[in-house]
């Protein structure tokens, strides 16, 4: 029996689908995986390999809503599926979820399910979005109730996200639906870490306005002019996502010697050695963040804000702060906080 997968891209599979992966093989199914490949995927795949998935390549964007583009995500993935009849399918994030499950259902796939990893940029609260904005969210709600009412059953990593799918009746109440805590972390793999021994604050993300990238930037500005021996480090790439910060604001940030960047890592472990508080300053409609999983595990106190899919991770003034999104000056009076009373 076939359980093919539905992803974005092969590096995410490796990177927060592998353990699922494993667990699906371990209950009898041979894996398969569609998603758009790079230019130069031979490790990806061989990797892939090596675990015994099976990769396709199929068409898709992304960002953007070309139509003739998605269409071509949509025939591709119907025509794999007729070739290969996967006795399950399941997508997440949100174009394997939306074309996934329409194609699945097109070709009569038995079995059809989604993952909901996070709402992103579209379902971003804030009263000054374009018409733009708007027309893009109603268009994203419908091919999402067009698409998970076709669906077995819908798994969320917060109950925000659920809620509000309910709410919007994106999803009938006749279809299932199931509140997963986030990704998950190998324990084994991030191990709490001794702490540095003076206050050194990270950021791990895709450099997007929404991850709150800019508060960090502004708050460790002032904060560096008042304690010059407090770091602040970076971590993370531009992205093609429309919210993406650009290269010369990223640049200014370096060259003032307040940011410390580190690019794009493939293992972020060593720089939250080097840290002692992991910050995520999103206003991004996020799932579980990662980030915040494997921070924790390594034993670092956090600074996120009080929005779905960050506050289930923080017990506020317990593990760390919860502070309001959008406001540098909260972020910033957390962040203090901690380099005043490095105890905490």
């Amino acid at each position: 029996m076939i359980f093919l997968i539905i992803a974005n891209s092969p590096n995410s599979l490796l990177n927060f689908r592998l353990n699922l992966i494993q667990s699906i093989q371990a209950a009898g199914y041979t894996v398969h995986a569609a998603c758009p490949i790079p230019e130069e995927p031979e490790i990806e795949k061989s990797m892939l390999a090596q675990h015994g998935v099976t990769l396709h390549q199929v068409p898709m964007s992304r960002t953007g809503l070309n139509p003739f583009s998605d269409l071509a995500t949509l025939h591709s993935l119907y025509k794999l599926m007729r070739a290969q009849r996967p006795a399950v399918v399941m997508g997440y994030t949100i174009k394997p979820v939306i074309w996934g499950s329409l194609a699945a259902f097109l070709a009569k796939i038995p079995n059809r399910f989604a993952l909901i990893t996070g709402l992103g940029y579209v379902f971003v609260d804030d009263a000054q979005v374009s018409k733009k904005h708007r027309l893009i969210r109603g268009i994203v709600e419908s091919l999402y109730s067009l698409a998970l009412n076709r669906c077995a059953r819908i798994f969320f990593q917060n109950p925000d996200d659920e809620l509000l799918f309910r709410q919007l009746k994106i999803i009938k109440r006749s279809v299932p639906s199931t509140v997963v805590k986030g990704s998950g972390v190998d324990l084994s793999h991030f191990e709490a870490a001794a702490l540095p021994e003076k206050p050194v604050f990270i950021l791990i993300a895709r450099l997007l306005i929404d991850k709150g990238v800019r508060q960090y930037a502004q708050a460790a500005a002032q904060l560096k002019a008042k304690y010059p021996n407090t770091k602040f480090k970076l971590v993370g790439y531009l992205d093609e996502n429309p919210k993406s910060i650009k290269q010369a604001e990223l640049d200014s940030w370096i060259a003032s010697g307040d940011i410390e960047y580190l690019g794009k890592l493939s293992d972020v472990r060593p720089a939250l050695a080097s840290a002692s508080v992991f910050v995520l300053p999103t206003f991004y409609r996020e799932g579980i963040p990662r980030t915040i999983l494997e921070a924790l595990a390594m034993g670092r106190a956090v600074i996120t804000t009080d929005a779905p899919g960050c506050r289930e991770t923080v017990v506020h003034g317990v593990n760390g702060y919860l502070v309001e999104p959008r406001s540098v000056a909260d972020l910033l009076n957390a962040m203090e906080k901690l380099i005043v009373e490095p105890a905490l």
